[in-house]
Protein backbone atom coordinates (compact mmCIF):
# COMPACT_ATOMS: atom_id res chain seq x y z
CA UNK A 1 0.00 0.00 0.00
CA UNK A 2 2.94 2.33 0.68
CA UNK A 3 3.20 3.26 -3.20
CA UNK A 4 0.18 5.01 -3.00
CA UNK A 5 1.14 8.54 -2.21
CA UNK A 6 -1.26 11.29 -1.69
CA UNK A 7 -0.22 13.01 -4.74
CA UNK A 8 -1.54 10.59 -6.40
CA UNK A 9 -4.43 10.38 -4.19
CA UNK A 10 -5.17 13.87 -4.78
CA UNK A 11 -4.69 13.41 -8.86
CA UNK A 12 -7.08 10.60 -9.02
CA UNK A 13 -9.81 12.31 -6.26
CA UNK A 14 -12.51 11.23 -8.73
CA UNK A 15 -16.18 10.43 -8.81
CA UNK A 16 -17.04 7.30 -11.16
CA UNK A 17 -19.81 3.81 -11.14
CA UNK A 18 -18.67 1.01 -8.23
CA UNK A 19 -19.77 -1.21 -11.70
CA UNK A 20 -21.72 -3.98 -9.50
CA UNK A 21 -23.28 -3.76 -12.73
CA UNK A 22 -22.83 -2.62 -16.70
CA UNK A 23 -24.21 -0.92 -17.54
CA UNK A 24 -24.93 0.94 -14.72
CA UNK A 25 -28.21 1.29 -12.78
CA UNK A 26 -28.79 4.90 -13.92
CA UNK A 27 -29.14 3.63 -17.84
CA UNK A 28 -32.39 1.87 -17.05
CA UNK A 29 -35.20 2.91 -18.44
CA UNK A 30 -38.89 2.29 -17.77
CA UNK A 31 -39.38 1.29 -21.21
CA UNK A 32 -38.06 -2.43 -19.80
CA UNK A 33 -41.83 -3.86 -18.24
CA UNK A 34 -42.39 -6.78 -16.37
CA UNK A 35 -43.25 -8.69 -19.43
CA UNK A 36 -39.68 -8.37 -20.32
CA UNK A 37 -38.36 -9.69 -17.57
CA UNK A 38 -40.88 -12.56 -17.68
CA UNK A 39 -39.76 -13.24 -20.49
CA UNK A 40 -36.10 -13.17 -19.78
CA UNK A 41 -37.51 -15.83 -16.60
CA UNK A 42 -38.84 -18.06 -19.14
CA UNK A 43 -35.75 -18.58 -21.01
CA UNK A 44 -33.59 -19.26 -18.20
CA UNK A 45 -36.22 -21.79 -17.12
CA UNK A 46 -35.85 -23.72 -20.45
CA UNK A 47 -32.69 -23.23 -21.60
CA UNK A 48 -29.32 -24.62 -20.00
CA UNK A 49 -28.68 -21.74 -17.82
CA UNK A 50 -31.33 -23.19 -15.02
CA UNK A 51 -29.01 -26.20 -14.23
CA UNK A 52 -26.58 -23.25 -12.69
CA UNK A 53 -27.42 -21.84 -9.17
CA UNK A 54 -29.18 -18.69 -8.47
CA UNK A 55 -28.44 -16.01 -6.23
CA UNK A 56 -30.72 -14.33 -4.35
CA UNK A 57 -31.09 -11.01 -2.83
CA UNK A 58 -33.83 -9.68 -0.40
CA UNK A 59 -34.05 -6.26 0.36
CA UNK A 60 -35.36 -5.12 4.17
CA UNK A 61 -36.60 -1.70 4.04
CA UNK A 62 -37.26 -0.80 7.31
CA UNK A 63 -34.86 0.87 10.01
CA UNK A 64 -35.88 2.12 13.03
CA UNK A 65 -33.45 5.31 13.64
CA UNK A 66 -32.76 7.54 10.78
CA UNK A 67 -28.78 7.88 10.27
CA UNK A 68 -28.31 10.95 8.20
CA UNK A 69 -25.41 9.81 5.94
CA UNK A 70 -27.53 6.86 4.50
CA UNK A 71 -28.58 7.10 1.08
CA UNK A 72 -29.81 3.64 1.39
CA UNK A 73 -33.76 2.85 0.08
CA UNK A 74 -35.22 2.79 3.57
CA UNK A 75 -38.64 3.36 5.88
CA UNK A 76 -38.22 4.71 9.13
CA UNK A 77 -40.99 3.61 11.27
CA UNK A 78 -40.88 2.11 15.19
CA UNK A 79 -44.17 -0.06 14.12
CA UNK A 80 -42.80 -3.57 13.83
CA UNK A 81 -45.93 -4.69 12.58
CA UNK A 82 -45.50 -3.53 9.18
CA UNK A 83 -43.27 -6.42 9.09
CA UNK A 84 -45.59 -8.94 8.69
CA UNK A 85 -47.37 -7.17 5.86
CA UNK A 86 -44.04 -6.84 3.96
CA UNK A 87 -42.79 -10.72 4.62
CA UNK A 88 -46.39 -11.86 2.71
CA UNK A 89 -46.05 -10.02 0.30
CA UNK A 90 -42.29 -11.21 -0.67
CA UNK A 91 -44.16 -14.75 -0.15
CA UNK A 92 -46.50 -13.29 -3.24
CA UNK A 93 -43.02 -12.50 -5.01
CA UNK A 94 -41.67 -15.66 -4.33
CA UNK A 95 -44.45 -17.65 -6.02
CA UNK A 96 -44.75 -15.46 -8.86
CA UNK A 97 -40.93 -16.01 -9.69
CA UNK A 98 -41.50 -20.04 -9.04
CA UNK A 99 -44.55 -20.28 -11.03
CA UNK A 100 -42.32 -18.73 -13.75
CA UNK A 101 -38.97 -20.68 -12.78
CA UNK A 102 -39.73 -23.86 -11.28
CA UNK A 103 -39.82 -25.26 -7.36
CA UNK A 104 -36.44 -26.14 -6.09
CA UNK A 105 -33.85 -24.38 -8.24
CA UNK A 106 -30.94 -23.97 -6.02
CA UNK A 107 -29.43 -20.97 -4.93
CA UNK A 108 -25.47 -20.67 -4.00
CA UNK A 109 -25.91 -17.30 -2.70
CA UNK A 110 -28.31 -15.46 -0.45
CA UNK A 111 -28.09 -11.88 0.76
CA UNK A 112 -30.68 -9.73 3.24
CA UNK A 113 -29.69 -6.09 2.74
CA UNK A 114 -31.83 -2.89 3.40
CA UNK A 115 -32.65 -1.04 5.24
CA UNK A 116 -31.99 -3.14 8.50
CA UNK A 117 -32.74 -7.28 8.02
CA UNK A 118 -32.36 -7.16 12.22
CA UNK A 119 -35.39 -4.87 12.17
CA UNK A 120 -37.14 -8.10 11.70
CA UNK A 121 -37.76 -10.40 15.10
CA UNK A 122 -36.49 -13.33 15.18
CA UNK A 123 -39.67 -15.33 14.08
CA UNK A 124 -39.98 -13.05 11.42
CA UNK A 125 -37.08 -14.18 10.09
CA UNK A 126 -37.71 -17.76 10.85
CA UNK A 127 -40.84 -17.25 8.18
CA UNK A 128 -38.85 -15.43 6.07
CA UNK A 129 -36.12 -18.29 5.71
CA UNK A 130 -39.13 -20.88 5.87
CA UNK A 131 -40.05 -19.05 2.81
CA UNK A 132 -37.07 -19.32 1.00
CA UNK A 133 -36.29 -23.29 1.29
CA UNK A 134 -39.85 -23.49 0.24
CA UNK A 135 -39.05 -22.32 -3.05
CA UNK A 136 -35.21 -23.19 -3.05
CA UNK A 137 -33.05 -25.46 -2.08
CA UNK A 138 -29.96 -23.66 -0.56
CA UNK A 139 -26.46 -25.47 -1.74
CA UNK A 140 -23.95 -26.75 0.28
CA UNK A 141 -20.95 -24.36 0.75
CA UNK A 142 -22.74 -21.71 -0.39
CA UNK A 143 -22.61 -18.08 0.47
CA UNK A 144 -25.42 -16.39 3.00
CA UNK A 145 -25.31 -13.49 4.62
CA UNK A 146 -26.98 -10.96 6.76
CA UNK A 147 -26.48 -7.13 7.03
CA UNK A 148 -27.03 -6.76 10.42
CA UNK A 149 -27.20 -3.16 12.87
CA UNK A 150 -25.18 -3.99 16.06
CA UNK A 151 -27.73 -1.76 18.07
CA UNK A 152 -30.52 -4.61 16.97
CA UNK A 153 -29.05 -7.94 17.74
CA UNK A 154 -27.10 -9.36 20.73
CA UNK A 155 -25.34 -12.93 21.33
CA UNK A 156 -28.74 -14.62 21.30
CA UNK A 157 -29.72 -13.30 18.34
CA UNK A 158 -26.65 -14.29 16.60
CA UNK A 159 -27.26 -17.54 17.24
CA UNK A 160 -30.26 -17.54 15.69
CA UNK A 161 -29.10 -16.46 12.53
CA UNK A 162 -26.84 -19.53 13.01
CA UNK A 163 -29.66 -21.86 13.41
CA UNK A 164 -31.24 -20.36 10.26
CA UNK A 165 -28.10 -20.91 7.85
CA UNK A 166 -26.71 -17.57 7.58
CA UNK A 167 -22.74 -17.88 7.76
CA UNK A 168 -21.50 -14.28 6.75
CA UNK A 169 -22.93 -11.58 9.05
CA UNK A 170 -21.82 -7.75 8.27
CA UNK A 171 -21.91 -5.09 10.44
CA UNK A 172 -22.46 -1.56 10.05
CA UNK A 173 -20.08 0.47 12.67
CA UNK A 174 -18.70 3.59 10.25
CA UNK A 175 -16.80 4.98 13.24
CA UNK A 176 -16.43 4.42 16.95
CA UNK A 177 -15.87 7.94 17.77
CA UNK A 178 -19.02 9.04 19.80
CA UNK A 179 -19.32 12.91 18.39
CA UNK A 180 -19.33 11.28 15.09
CA UNK A 181 -21.98 8.53 15.85
CA UNK A 182 -23.73 11.90 17.63
CA UNK A 183 -23.28 13.80 14.54
CA UNK A 184 -24.71 11.27 12.55
CA UNK A 185 -27.64 9.96 14.53
CA UNK A 186 -26.49 6.56 15.35
CA UNK A 187 -25.34 6.26 19.04
CA UNK A 188 -23.76 2.52 19.56
CA UNK A 189 -20.89 1.56 21.97
CA UNK A 190 -17.45 0.28 20.56
CA UNK A 191 -18.04 -2.42 23.29
CA UNK A 192 -21.17 -3.16 22.15
CA UNK A 193 -19.03 -4.20 18.64
CA UNK A 194 -16.75 -6.40 20.46
CA UNK A 195 -18.90 -8.18 22.09
CA UNK A 196 -20.82 -8.95 18.97
CA UNK A 197 -17.83 -9.82 16.77
CA UNK A 198 -16.72 -11.50 19.58
CA UNK A 199 -19.63 -13.78 20.36
CA UNK A 200 -19.83 -14.38 16.13
CA UNK A 201 -16.11 -16.00 16.19
CA UNK A 202 -17.31 -18.50 19.25
CA UNK A 203 -20.81 -19.46 16.93
CA UNK A 204 -18.77 -19.98 13.80
CA UNK A 205 -19.48 -17.69 11.58
CA UNK A 206 -17.46 -18.31 8.13
CA UNK A 207 -16.54 -14.48 7.77
CA UNK A 208 -17.53 -10.71 9.93
CA UNK A 209 -17.35 -8.02 8.12
CA UNK A 210 -17.17 -4.50 9.63
CA UNK A 211 -18.38 -1.16 7.52
CA UNK A 212 -16.67 2.07 8.03
CA UNK A 213 -17.26 5.70 6.56
CA UNK A 214 -14.84 8.45 5.88
CA UNK A 215 -15.50 11.99 5.20
CA UNK A 216 -17.93 12.08 8.50
CA UNK A 217 -18.87 15.40 10.32
CA UNK A 218 -16.76 15.75 13.07
CA UNK A 219 -14.14 13.39 11.64
CA UNK A 220 -10.84 14.55 11.88
CA UNK A 221 -7.73 12.54 10.56
CA UNK A 222 -6.67 12.03 14.43
CA UNK A 223 -10.07 11.08 15.53
CA UNK A 224 -10.18 8.54 12.84
CA UNK A 225 -6.66 7.07 13.71
CA UNK A 226 -8.37 6.37 17.24
CA UNK A 227 -10.87 4.05 15.48
CA UNK A 228 -8.26 2.51 12.91
CA UNK A 229 -6.62 1.36 15.99
CA UNK A 230 -9.80 0.42 17.44
CA UNK A 231 -10.08 -1.94 14.31
CA UNK A 232 -6.58 -3.30 14.32
CA UNK A 233 -7.78 -4.85 18.17
CA UNK A 234 -11.13 -5.98 16.91
CA UNK A 235 -9.73 -7.91 13.44
CA UNK A 236 -12.80 -8.65 11.76
CA UNK A 237 -12.29 -11.16 9.13
CA UNK A 238 -13.29 -7.87 6.27
CA UNK A 239 -13.27 -4.34 6.31
CA UNK A 240 -15.36 -2.15 3.56
CA UNK A 241 -14.15 1.34 4.04
CA UNK A 242 -16.35 4.03 1.66
CA UNK A 243 -15.72 7.61 1.47
CA UNK A 244 -18.87 9.44 2.54
CA UNK A 245 -20.48 11.79 -0.37
CA UNK A 246 -22.14 14.72 0.82
CA UNK A 247 -25.09 15.32 -1.87
CA UNK A 248 -28.14 16.70 0.57
CA UNK A 249 -29.84 18.23 -2.93
CA UNK A 250 -30.52 14.19 -3.35
CA UNK A 251 -30.95 12.39 -0.32
CA UNK A 252 -33.08 14.10 2.65
CA UNK A 253 -31.61 12.71 5.05
CA UNK A 254 -28.14 14.31 4.61
CA UNK A 255 -29.84 17.66 4.95
CA UNK A 256 -29.50 17.24 8.72
CA UNK A 257 -25.97 17.10 8.53
CA UNK A 258 -24.04 20.22 9.07
CA UNK A 259 -22.01 20.92 6.49
CA UNK A 260 -19.65 23.37 8.30
CA UNK A 261 -18.75 19.92 10.46
CA UNK A 262 -17.38 18.24 7.41
CA UNK A 263 -13.82 17.64 7.00
CA UNK A 264 -11.48 19.19 4.34
CA UNK A 265 -10.78 17.21 1.00
CA UNK A 266 -7.36 17.25 2.48
CA UNK A 267 -8.25 15.70 5.65
CA UNK A 268 -10.55 13.23 4.06
CA UNK A 269 -7.16 12.48 1.93
CA UNK A 270 -5.43 12.43 5.28
CA UNK A 271 -7.84 9.79 6.44
CA UNK A 272 -7.80 7.57 3.49
CA UNK A 273 -3.89 7.51 2.91
CA UNK A 274 -3.82 6.40 7.25
CA UNK A 275 -6.25 3.96 6.69
CA UNK A 276 -4.40 2.50 3.92
CA UNK A 277 -1.32 2.18 5.79
CA UNK A 278 -2.91 1.09 9.06
CA UNK A 279 -4.80 -1.78 7.31
CA UNK A 280 -1.30 -2.88 5.53
CA UNK A 281 0.17 -2.76 9.79
CA UNK A 282 -2.70 -4.99 10.75
CA UNK A 283 -1.90 -7.64 8.04
CA UNK A 284 -4.83 -7.17 5.82
CA UNK A 285 -4.97 -7.67 1.82
CA UNK A 286 -6.30 -5.07 -0.45
CA UNK A 287 -9.02 -7.04 -2.10
CA UNK A 288 -10.01 -4.32 -4.41
CA UNK A 289 -12.14 -1.14 -4.49
CA UNK A 290 -13.27 -0.72 -0.92
CA UNK A 291 -12.28 -4.41 0.42
CA UNK A 292 -9.87 -5.02 2.70
CA UNK A 293 -9.72 -8.87 4.23
CA UNK A 294 -7.18 -10.93 6.39
CA UNK A 295 -4.97 -13.73 3.82
CA UNK A 296 -7.09 -16.54 5.11
CA UNK A 297 -10.23 -14.91 4.47
CA UNK A 298 -12.12 -16.87 1.50
CA UNK A 299 -12.53 -13.29 -0.66
CA UNK A 300 -8.80 -12.84 -0.19
CA UNK A 301 -8.20 -16.22 -1.09
CA UNK A 302 -10.22 -15.84 -4.19
CA UNK A 303 -8.55 -12.36 -5.36
CA UNK A 304 -4.93 -14.40 -5.06
CA UNK A 305 -5.98 -17.40 -6.92
CA UNK A 306 -8.72 -15.16 -10.01
CA UNK A 307 -11.77 -16.57 -8.89
CA UNK A 308 -12.99 -13.09 -8.02
CA UNK A 309 -16.58 -12.09 -9.25
CA UNK A 310 -18.46 -9.41 -9.21
CA UNK A 311 -22.68 -8.25 -8.52
CA UNK A 312 -24.84 -5.91 -7.23
CA UNK A 313 -23.46 -6.80 -3.77
CA UNK A 314 -19.83 -6.08 -4.18
CA UNK A 315 -17.04 -8.81 -4.56
CA UNK A 316 -17.87 -12.20 -4.30
CA UNK A 317 -16.00 -15.82 -4.36
CA UNK A 318 -19.37 -17.46 -5.63
CA UNK A 319 -19.18 -18.12 -9.93
CA UNK A 320 -21.23 -15.31 -11.83
CA UNK A 321 -24.74 -16.16 -12.34
CA UNK A 322 -28.34 -14.79 -12.47
CA UNK A 323 -29.95 -13.03 -9.56
CA UNK A 324 -33.05 -12.82 -8.31
CA UNK A 325 -33.88 -9.68 -6.55
CA UNK A 326 -37.12 -9.46 -4.10
CA UNK A 327 -38.59 -6.95 -1.96
CA UNK A 328 -39.13 -2.55 -2.83
CA UNK A 329 -36.43 -0.90 -4.95
CA UNK A 330 -34.20 -4.62 -5.45
CA UNK A 331 -32.13 -4.90 -8.30
CA UNK A 332 -31.78 -8.61 -10.30
CA UNK A 333 -30.27 -10.09 -13.41
CA UNK A 334 -31.45 -12.79 -15.15
CA UNK A 335 -29.69 -13.69 -18.50
CA UNK A 336 -28.99 -10.49 -20.35
CA UNK A 337 -31.55 -8.06 -18.37
CA UNK A 338 -31.45 -6.07 -15.94
CA UNK A 339 -34.32 -5.20 -13.67
CA UNK A 340 -35.76 -2.93 -10.50
CA UNK A 341 -38.58 -3.55 -8.59
CA UNK A 342 -41.03 -0.67 -7.64
CA UNK A 343 -39.04 2.36 -5.29
CA UNK A 344 -42.11 3.09 -2.80
CA UNK A 345 -43.93 0.20 -0.57
CA UNK A 346 -47.50 1.42 -1.87
CA UNK A 347 -46.24 0.75 -6.11
CA UNK A 348 -44.93 -2.33 -4.69
CA UNK A 349 -47.72 -3.56 -3.12
CA UNK A 350 -50.21 -2.50 -5.76
CA UNK A 351 -48.25 -4.48 -8.35
CA UNK A 352 -48.72 -7.88 -6.45
CA UNK A 353 -51.90 -6.88 -5.12
CA UNK A 354 -52.80 -7.29 -9.24
CA UNK A 355 -50.47 -9.82 -9.49
CA UNK A 356 -48.26 -8.97 -11.15
CA UNK A 357 -44.00 -9.27 -10.47
CA UNK A 358 -43.33 -5.49 -8.99
CA UNK A 359 -40.45 -3.91 -12.22
CA UNK A 360 -40.86 -1.18 -13.30
CA UNK A 361 -37.57 -0.43 -15.17
CA UNK A 362 -34.65 -2.24 -16.26
CA UNK A 363 -32.68 -2.82 -19.48
CA UNK A 364 -32.16 -5.44 -22.16
CA UNK A 365 -28.42 -5.42 -23.05
CA UNK A 366 -26.88 -4.83 -26.57
CA UNK A 367 -24.16 -6.75 -27.83
CA UNK A 368 -21.82 -3.41 -27.09
CA UNK A 369 -22.70 -3.48 -23.89
CA UNK A 370 -22.03 -7.58 -23.24
CA UNK A 371 -18.61 -6.66 -24.98
CA UNK A 372 -17.54 -4.10 -22.40
CA UNK A 373 -19.09 -5.91 -19.00
CA UNK A 374 -16.56 -8.47 -20.07
CA UNK A 375 -13.83 -5.91 -20.22
CA UNK A 376 -14.61 -4.03 -17.49
CA UNK A 377 -15.64 -6.92 -15.02
CA UNK A 378 -12.23 -8.52 -16.08
CA UNK A 379 -10.43 -5.57 -15.01
CA UNK A 380 -12.83 -5.42 -11.88
CA UNK A 381 -12.34 -8.95 -10.93
CA UNK A 382 -9.00 -10.59 -12.34
CA UNK A 383 -7.13 -6.93 -12.66
CA UNK A 384 -6.01 -8.19 -16.22
CA UNK A 385 -7.29 -8.69 -19.83
CA UNK A 386 -6.22 -10.87 -22.49
CA UNK A 387 -7.49 -9.44 -25.44
CA UNK A 388 -7.52 -12.84 -27.55
CA UNK A 389 -10.00 -13.99 -24.60
CA UNK A 390 -12.38 -11.36 -25.66
CA UNK A 391 -11.78 -11.47 -29.25
CA UNK A 392 -12.62 -14.74 -29.44
CA UNK A 393 -15.87 -14.10 -27.36
CA UNK A 394 -16.92 -11.37 -29.62
CA UNK A 395 -15.60 -11.80 -32.78
CA UNK A 396 -14.06 -8.66 -32.84
CA UNK A 397 -10.35 -7.11 -33.52
CA UNK A 398 -9.63 -5.57 -29.67
CA UNK A 399 -6.62 -3.11 -30.53
CA UNK A 400 -9.39 -1.50 -33.72
CA UNK A 401 -12.43 -2.11 -31.48
CA UNK A 402 -11.59 -0.06 -28.06
CA UNK A 403 -9.19 2.27 -30.22
CA UNK A 404 -10.20 5.29 -28.72
CA UNK A 405 -10.13 3.71 -25.05
CA UNK A 406 -6.59 2.11 -25.73
CA UNK A 407 -5.49 6.10 -26.73
CA UNK A 408 -7.03 7.27 -23.53
CA UNK A 409 -5.06 4.94 -21.03
CA UNK A 410 -2.07 6.48 -21.88
CA UNK A 411 -2.73 8.58 -19.35
CA UNK A 412 -2.84 6.12 -16.60
CA UNK A 413 0.21 4.04 -18.10
CA UNK A 414 2.09 7.27 -17.77
CA UNK A 415 0.66 7.40 -13.84
CA UNK A 416 1.99 3.69 -13.77
CA UNK A 417 -1.88 2.09 -13.11
CA UNK A 418 -1.96 0.28 -15.83
CA UNK A 419 0.93 -1.61 -18.71
CA UNK A 420 -0.50 -2.75 -21.93
CA UNK A 421 1.30 -5.33 -24.43
CA UNK A 422 0.39 -6.07 -27.72
CA UNK A 423 -2.14 -8.66 -26.33
CA UNK A 424 -3.30 -7.47 -22.54
CA UNK A 425 -3.75 -5.17 -20.41
CA UNK A 426 -2.29 -5.87 -16.53
CA UNK A 427 -3.48 -3.38 -13.61
CA UNK A 428 -0.22 -2.89 -11.45
CA UNK A 429 -0.14 -3.24 -7.67
CA UNK A 430 -0.45 0.91 -7.54
CA UNK A 431 -3.31 0.32 -10.10
CA UNK A 432 -5.31 -1.69 -8.47
CA UNK A 433 -6.11 0.90 -5.46
CA UNK A 434 -7.86 3.31 -8.50
CA UNK A 435 -9.04 -0.16 -10.82
CA UNK A 436 -12.18 1.81 -10.76
CA UNK A 437 -10.54 4.68 -12.65
CA UNK A 438 -9.12 2.03 -15.31
CA UNK A 439 -12.78 0.39 -16.18
CA UNK A 440 -14.24 3.75 -16.44
CA UNK A 441 -12.58 4.21 -19.80
CA UNK A 442 -14.45 0.78 -20.89
CA UNK A 443 -17.96 2.83 -20.22
CA UNK A 444 -19.06 4.20 -23.12
CA UNK A 445 -21.87 5.76 -21.68
CA UNK A 446 -19.87 7.62 -18.86
CA UNK A 447 -17.57 8.67 -21.65
CA UNK A 448 -20.57 10.40 -23.03
CA UNK A 449 -21.79 11.77 -20.03
CA UNK A 450 -19.27 14.09 -18.05
CA UNK A 451 -21.95 14.48 -14.83
CA UNK A 452 -20.13 12.17 -12.51
CA UNK A 453 -21.68 14.05 -9.53
CA UNK A 454 -24.17 11.35 -9.17
CA UNK A 455 -21.35 8.87 -8.08
CA UNK A 456 -19.42 7.96 -5.34
CA UNK A 457 -15.52 8.38 -4.99
CA UNK A 458 -13.56 5.96 -6.82
CA UNK A 459 -11.31 5.51 -3.69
Amino acid sequence: MSVVSPELLRQLDLSGPRYTSYPTADRFVEAFSAADYEQALELRRVGAAHISPLSLYIHIPFCESLCYYCACNKIITKHHERAASYLRYLDRELALHTARLGLGQTLSQLHLGGGSPTFLSDDELRTLMSMVRRYFKLAAGGEYSIEVDPRTVNAQRLAVLGELGFNRLSFGVQDFDPAVQKAVHRIQPAEQVFELVAAARQQSFESVNVDLIYGLPQQTPESFDRTLAQMAQLRPDRIALYAYAHLPERFKPQRRIVSAELPSAAAKLAMLSRSLEAFERAGYVYVGMDHFALPNDALAVARRQGRLHRNFQGYSTQPDCDLIALGVSAIGRVGVTYSQNAKTLEDYYDHLDQGRLPIVRGLALSRDDLLRRSVIMAIMCQGELQFEAIELAFLIDFRSYFAAELEALQTQVDQGLVQVSDSALEVTAKGWFFVRAVAMVFDRYLQADRNRSRFSKII
